[in-house]
């Protein structure tokens, strides 16, 4: 696994992958929208979210749903990869958790609540 280039910035394959949920990434990735590439740049180095806060605020997302999965995936592969790396996983999820907030309003997979995935 590596980097893959689009417009001219190195993006992680790995957290192409997780974001998009396609494995064949190189293959898509003139599909990729602007809001998935911001997230993978704000997972790739969460102390760029602060600065980046109003950006995804004021973002077009172009698929609502696809963006909150996105946000999902980001959550359970930091769940289940934490005893990994603590302190990396630990601040992705932060990352995708704060944004959910901000964007949504709450947390689909909070602990100890009733949430749910709706099929709209």
């Amino acid at each position: 696994m590596g980097e893959v280039v689009i417009l001219e910035k190195k993006y992680s394959e790995k957290n192409l992958q997780l974001i998009t949920g396609k494995k064949d990434i190189c293959v898509h990735t003139e599909d990729i929208p602007e809001e998935m590439l911001l997230l993978s740049e704000v997972i790739e180095d969460p102390r760029k979210l602060p600065y980046m806060l109003e950006t995804f605020h004021t973002a077009q997302i172009k698929n609502e749903k696809a963006f909150h999965f996105a946000l999902l995936r980001v959550q359970v592969d930091s769940d289940i990869r934490m005893h990994e790396d603590i302190q990396k996983y630990q601040q992705r999820k932060y990352v995708a958790e704060t944004l959910e907030k901000l964007l949504y309003g709450e947390l689909m997979l909070s602990v100890g609540e009733n949430s749910g995935i709706d099929d709209d």
